[in-house]
C-alpha cells in the first residue's frame, strides 16, 4: 500500500509541476492565471495544517497564523522598503514565534482541546487588529500591500506565478522531507501513540512545539503570498471560514498525506469554480458538503486512497465468480 503511495509521489508531483509550468502559456486568460496562483497559495496553507495534524494536533483557527504572516510582511514592506519577496519570509517568521508563543501554553492540551483555543486565538487576533492595532493596520478599512512584482515590470502577473510556483514546490519537498527524516518519525509515533513514543525516549512536548512553529511558518508564508499578490489587506483574511477550508482540502484529499492537500485542493477549487460558472450560489456549499460527507464515508483514506481502492474492490470482484465457479 505504501509502495504504491511512494510511487504516487514520486511520479505524480514532477507530472504536475510540468503541468503547472506549462499551463500559463496555453492560456491568454488572466482569470486562469489568478486562479491557479490563488490555489497554489492554498496548497502551502493545506499543507501547513496537514504537518500540524501529522503530529496529532488540531487548529481551528490556522486563519490566525495566515494573517500574522500577511500582516507583519506587508508592514515591514512598508516601513523598511525591503522586497516583499524577502519580507514574506520575515513576516512567516512572526508567525512562528505566535505559534510558538501559543505551543509553549497549550500544546500539552489533547488535540480539541489545543483546536478550541486556537479557534479562540484567531478571533482575539482578529479584534485587537481592528480596534487595538487599527492605527497601524487600519481596523477594518485594511491598508495596500506591496505586490511581490512591481506592475510596471512587463509580464509580472506571469513571474509572480512561477514565483508562487517555485514557492509551493518548495514547501512541498520541505515537508516531504521531513516527514521522511527522524523528525517525521517522532510526529508520526506520537500521534499514533504517545506513550509508547516517550517510552522510547521522545519529547512529545518538544515534537509537538516544533510542529506549531513549522505549521504556523508555512501558514504565514500562505498569507503573506496571497496579500502581496493581490495587494490589499483586511482583517477578513482572519475569517472562520480560511480556517475551515484547510481542513476541508485535507480531509477531502487525505489526512497525513503528502499528496493528500494538493489533490484536496485541486479537486475542491475546479468544483466549487465550475459549480460558481454555473451561477449557483448557497448551493455550492451543500453540494461540496454532500462530497465531503461520501468520501469520509466510502474513502476516509481520502481521494488520494481511490487508486488503491479500487484495486481492491477490482479483486474482490474478480474473487466472486472464483467462487461461484467453485
Amino acid at each position: 500500500m505504501h509502495l504504491k503511495r511512494d510511487r504516487l509521489v514520486k511520479y505524480g508531483f514532477p507530472v504536475l509541476l510540468a503541468v503547472a509550468i506549462v499551463l500559463p502559456f496555453l492560456t491568454d486568460n488572466m482569470f486562469i492565471v489568478n486562479l491557479l496562483v490563488l490555489m497554489l497559495i492554498s496548497i502551502i496553507f493545506a499543507s501547513a495544517w496537514n504537518l500540524l495534524a501529522y503530529s496529532g494536533q488540531g487548529s481551528l483557527g490556522h486563519a490566525a497564523f495566515l494573517g500574522i504572516g500577511a500582516y507583519a510582511s506587508t508592514l515591514i514592506a512598508a516601513k523598511s522598503g525591503i522586497s516583499p519577496l524577502l519580507t514574506i519570509f520575515l513576516g512567516a517568521g512572526v508567525a512562528a514565534c505566535i505559534g510558538i508563543l501559543i505551543g509553549l501554553t497549550c500544546v500539552r492540551l489533547k488535540e480539541w482541546f489545543l483546536a478550541m483555543v486556537t479557534f479562540g486565538f484567531a478571533i482575539i487576533i482578529q479584534t485587537v487588529t481592528v480596534s487595538v492595532l487599527a492605527p497601524v493596520t487600519g481596523g477594518w478599512d485594511g491598508i495596500a500591500s506591496a505586490r511581490l512584482i512591481s506592475p510596471s515590470i512587463p509580464g509580472y502577473q506571469l513571474i509572480e506565478y512561477f514565483i508562487v510556483l517555485a514557492i509551493t514546490a518548495g514547501t512541498l519537498t520541505a515537508i516531504g522531507y521531513i516527514m521522511k527524516s527522524k523528525v517525521g518519525l517522532a510526529f508520526l509515533a506520537i500521534r499514533e501513540n504517545e506513550l509508547e513514543a516517550r517510552a522510547a525516549g521522545i519529547d512529545p512536548v518538544r515534537y509537538r512545539l516544533l510542529a506549531f512553529a513549522l505549521s504556523a511558518y508555512l501558514a504565514g508564508v500562505a498569507g503573506a503570498l496571497q496579500i502581496h499578490y493581490i495587494g490589499y489587506l483586511t482583517p477578513e483574511l482572519y475569517g472562520v471560514e480560511n480556517s475551515f477550508w484547510p481542513i476541508t482540502y485535507v480531509i477531502l484529499g487525505g489526512l497525513g498525506t503528502l499528496a493528500g492537500p494538493v489533490v484536496g485542493t485541486v479537486v475542491l477549487t475546479v468544483i466549487w469554480e465550475g459549480l460558481k460558472a454555473t451561477g449557483m450560489t448557497f448551493g455550492r456549499y451543500v453540494i461540496i458538503g454532500v462530497i465531503l460527507i461520501l468520501v469520509i464515508i466510502f474513502l476516509p483514506r481520502g481521494l488520494v486512497s481511490l487508486p488503491e481502492e479500487t484495486q481492491e474492490w477490482l479483486k474482490r470482484r474478480r474473487k466472486v465468480p472464483e467462487r461461484a465457479g467453485e
